[in-house]
């Protein structure tokens, strides 16, 4: 069973700690689930519970995060750049907050992303290269690594290609000739190297991230002197998130690797 947590004093500012059975062993480290949805608010955390349900039968402990998240078919939301960005770091470093009375060790904590939430977690992980005044610089918690499922790896590239109906320009609020700065802080494809293993999980038959954002991603990296690689797995954009398939097991598998 999950508790929630609340990270912060709005009502998206929260997280589901899940926690193995405390008759049991220690947890194995701990994993941050950030859901996608191409960061518009009508998708949450829901998007990780079958993941986070899945992942704590296997051991691990799992923050299940929720944030703020850009606006929906044309309302405004109460996210995008740079309240999105730093809810994302603001989440993660809350871990700091609970690991003593709940048992977590910081120094084995994984994160795992799905579509746009794969694209915040990478981003996360490179926190600690962040300029000291920039949206989520100076990190509480570094992960070990992260494995990102489907991740949209390159917003340049998810502006140029329209994902999600203008999505990134959803987020970022304009388009990246009007907004360079946000839009270059925001980008893990340009962060690199970011010094953390990333596991890049993804699909060719993908129709809605296309596989090339990851193995893009993962050449760009191993270029740059990151401990990268890319996962071809077989399914639909979904199927990463789905316990019952192939394609999330290999998620786990990966995860397993990084908290040994």
């Amino acid at each position: 069973m999950a508790t929630k947590l609340f990270y912060g004093p709005h009502e998206d500012q929260w997280g589901d700690l899940y926690l193995p059975d405390p008759g049991g062993a220690a947890p194995r480290g701990t994993v941050v689930v950030v859901h996608g949805g191409y960061w518009r608010d009508k998708y949450s955390a829901e998007l990780g519970t079958a993941a986070a349900e899945d992942l704590v039968g296997h051991g691990f402990a799992v923050w299940n995060l929720e944030y703020r998240r850009a606006g929906s078919d044309g309302a405004p939301g109460a996210g995008g750049w740079p309240t999105t960005f730093e809810d994302v770091a603001a989440g993660i470093d809350h871990l700091a907050t609970v690991a003593g009375p709940s048992g977590l060790d910081l120094h084995r904590v994984a994160l795992l992303g799905h579509s746009a939430g794969g694209h915040l977690a990478v981003w996360a992980a490179g926190r600690h290269l962040l300029p000291p005044d920039a949206p989520g610089a100076g990190p509480a918690v570094l992960p070990a690594g992260v494995v990102s499922q489907a991740g949209v790896l390159d917003l340049a590239a998810a502006e140029r290609l329209e994902l999600g109906e203008h999505a990134a320009r959803n987020l970022m609020g304009g388009a990246s000739a009007e907004r360079a700065e946000p839009f270059a802080l925001a980008d893990p494809a340009r962060a690199l190297p970011i010094g953390t293993p990333v596991h890049a999980v993804h699909s060719r038959t993908d129709d809605t991230v296309p596989f090339a954002m990851s193995a893009d991603y993962v050449a760009a990296a191993r270029a740059a002197g990151d401990p990268a690689e890319l996962h071809e797995v077989g399914g639909d954009h979904f199927a990463v998130i789905e316990p019952d398939k192939e394609a999330y097991r290999t998620c786990r598998r990966l995860l397993e690797r990084l908290l040994p």
